[in-house]
């Protein structure tokens, strides 16, 4: 297992670490990196929505990447030396915002397990801080093929 931790404040079942594990090692990363993740609820999550982005709906998952310039890159302490969390010794990159709520209606909307939902949503909010975004249409293509590989990985199906 790597040194990739993910800092997280709920009881869900999940395995949140082995999701976070294949991406640092389909990303080549070698240092202790973290991500903060957090459930959140229908209300938070669109406050969050409206005041980050200016879209006053509910979501399914916001990240919010805290380096520039890291995608396709390997991420090394030295190079952020005041992104350091001391707590856990650890470049801190990003957090992810997941709202159960809307994931729950998801699932149902595309047919799939809630496992299979969430785990998705927690991949694609650590894709995000690792600088992978899907505005233009070819980074989205690479974004999904990545994802879609990764939960191939894990054997987390549809």
């Amino acid at each position: 297992m790597s040194d990739f931790i993910v800092i997280r404040e709920d009881d869900e079942p999940y395995d949140f670490g082995a999701i976070a594990d294949a991406v640092y090692k389909k990303l080549n990363q070698t240092d202790k990196l973290s991500i903060e993740l957090d459930f959140v609820s229908a209300d938070e999550i669109r406050r969050l929505n409206s005041e980050n982005r200016s879209v006053d709906r509910v979501t399914d998952v916001l990240s919010f990447p805290y380096l520039e310039g890291i995608k396709g890159k390997v991420i090394r302490r030295e190079d952020f030396p005041d992104d350091l969390d001391e707590e856990t010794d650890s470049v801190l990159i990003g957090s992810v915002c997941i709202c159960l709520d809307r994931a729950k209606e998801q699932a149902e909307e595309y047919g799939h397990s809630l496992k299979r939902e969430v785990c998705y949503l927690a991949l694609h909010g650590f894709l995000h801080c690792f600088g992978f975004d899907h505005i233009e249409k070819s980074d989205e293509e690479e974004m999904t093929a990545l994802a879609d590989e990764i939960m191939r990985g894990l054997d987390i199906n549809r």
